[in-house]
């Protein structure tokens, strides 16, 4: 079993900037090859893929609407993973939260979320 914790989550200007993170225990990164990963859902959507990072960190993924705003790392010796979040518009708001799976694509463990509000 892995546990996530997300926190880095709150209140923020469009155009602002955020840092999210994310903290494992039990099956932590740094022990088992996993992939790691940011997940979003707003009210009355459904839940999609913001960026994920292999075990490595050598390969990283984004959803279109984030390239080139967002920036996932890892740091496996902490167990950690995270997500800088900058040039934030109003769609980025949303319940963010972390995954972790056996690999890229494939997601068994989601944490509880951190709320991400970009105000105009």
């Amino acid at each position: 079993q892995v546990q996530l914790v997300e926190s880095g989550g709150g209140l923020v200007q469009a155009g602002g900037s955020l840092r999210l993170s994310c903290a494992a225990s039990g099956r932590t990164f740094g022990n088992y090859i996993m992939a790691a990963g940011w997940f979003r859902q707003a009210p009355g959507k459904e839940r999609e893929f913001v960026a994920s990072i292999s075990w490595s960190g050598a390969d990283t993924r984004y959803a279109d609407s984030v390239k080139g705003r967002f920036t996932i790392s890892r740091d496996n010796a902490k167990n950690t993973v995270s997500l800088q979040m900058n040039s934030l518009k109003n769609e980025d708001s949303a319940v963010y939260y972390c995954a972790a799976g056996p690999r890229l694509g494939l997601f068994d463990y989601y944490g509880q979320g951190t709320q991400v509000t970009v105000s105009s």
